[in-house]
């Protein structure tokens, strides 16, 4: 135990080393170099058994499920393997054949190969020392796209057309002027880095090309929506709605599955620039540099990536805008439905007050009849009973009032009665 023995903070140990995860291969004089990046289509899980069957092919113990990255002899060079976001890389070196470009005899990439995914970028690098026929090489590049320069201060040249051989691999060829193991290999995966990393960077651009169609479609169909909006159809707000929801959706579909690319292509083409800058590379007469060859060629793709994601951007706000207006004409219209039938409403309980005061006027009367009736008999009986000086009838029309008010009064009583309390007992 050392000296501080302080509890160290989650995540330290991977912080510190992740500047040690991926360290330059020291590259000798006289190297053939193969990489080839695969995307893992199927997880970490077929990478995984991948590189356990080339270990127990050479016998050597397999790598843990969390390894990033794995190193073991092969032949008379070293095979090196390395995990990345969305690929795997797997690199190999050998000295160098007679002649550049020849067959390599033993390598890992055989028939007993069995790749994790599809790959994405094959690279086939060869370090040869200052010669004459070295520099007669160059020959068998294509002159058209020939991209040479100096690097490191003129201790280096490199050259290559970006095109692939027979095997399907981009070469690279490095003439070493006097470089220290180091120096070549800084070399050498920087130009790795380039030629692996231009061809992720260039994934968005096919993305962008099969949604630019898509796009199109759907902006024809919001100008159409937007045309019947400017001609006033309100009463089809419903449709266009429904409509315009439709095409949201589809670019919202779109746009989630173009994020992930696009943002991949962009940190990509930042390692290309960087890995380029890095080169400082010295411009030959007649010839361009691999950092003027890939701009005039990737920037352009980038631009179209960005135009894409743009027009998402613009379009998704232009959607927004059109539903926020077609709402507005259905909140208008909801608006004005439901005033019409609280006019509707209204009028209906005017009827019903005016119902409910002619019922009350009759209930009064009809009870007040009854009630004279009834008094009407208890009169006559008194009158004849009592034998008073006064008829039956004309105390019957005398309690006409009274039997009218006390009739009105017990009504209006009650009705006052159910307005207050028949809320209450809801």
């Amino acid at each position: 135990m050392g000296r501080f023995s302080f509890p160290m903070a989650p995540g330290r140990a991977e912080a510190l080393g992740e500047i040690h995860a991926r360290p330059f291969a020291l590259v000798g004089k006289s190297r053939v170099i193969f990489q080839l990046a695969f995307l893992t289509d199927g997880g970490a899980v077929v990478d995984h058994a991948v590189l356990a069957e080339l270990a127990r092919a050479r016998g050597v113990a397999v790598p843990g499920r969390d390894a990033a990255h794995f190193a073991m002899g092969w032949g008379q060079g070293t095979l090196r393997w390395e995990r990345h976001s969305e690929f795997s890389t797997y690199f190999w070196d050998a000295p160098a054949p007679s002649q550049f470009g020849d067959n390599v005899e033993t390598h890992p990439f055989g028939d007993q190969f069995s790749p994790p995914g599809s790959m994405i970028a094959g690279i086939r690098l060869e370090v040869r020392a200052d010669s004459p026929e070295t520099k007669a090489a160059l020959e068998s590049f294509d002159p058209t796209s020939l991209c040479l320069s100096e690097v490191k201060g003129g201790q280096a040249m490199i050259a290559t057309d970006f095109r692939q051989d027979g095997d399907g691999l981009t070469r690279i060829l490095v003439i070493d002027k006097g470089m220290t193991d180091a120096g070549r290999g800084a070399v050498v995966q920087r130009l790795l880095d380039i030629e692996t990393y231009r061809t992720l960077a260039a994934l968005g651009l096919s993305l962008a090309r099969s949604l630019s169609p898509e796009m199109r479609r759907i902006e024809d169909s919001l100008t159409k929506i937007t045309q019947a909006m400017k001609n006033g159809a309100r009463e089809n707000s419903d449709g266009l709605l429904a409509e315009i929801t439709v095409l949201a959706a589809e670019l919202e579909a779109n746009a989630a599955l173009s994020l992930y690319r696009f943002g991949a292509s962009r940190a990509y083409y930042t390692i290309v620039r960087e890995r380029i800058a890095s080169l400082d590379e010295s411009q030959q007469p007649g010839f361009e540099t691999v950092g003027a060859f890939l701009e005039k060629r990737l920037a352009p793709a980038m631009r179209t990536c960005q135009s894409i994601e743009e027009r998402q951007a613009n379009l998704s706000r232009k959607l927004s805008r059109a539903t926020a207006l077609l709402r507005s004409w259905i909140d208008v219209e909801l608006e004005r439905q439901n005033s019409a039938l609280l006019s509707s409403m209204n009028r209906r309980v005017k009827l019903q007050l005016r119902m409910q005061q002619t019922v009350e006027g009759l209930s009064v009367a009809a009870i007040s009849y009854y009630i004279v009736g009834l008094f009407g008999y208890l009169a006559k009986a008194v009158v004849d009973g009592f034998h008073l000086p006064v008829k039956a009838a004309l105390l019957s029309g005398l309690f006409v009032p009274v039997a009218i008010g006390f009739t009105w009064m017990v009504v209006r009583s009650i009705r006052r009665h159910h307005d207050v309390d028949g809320p209450s007992g809801d």
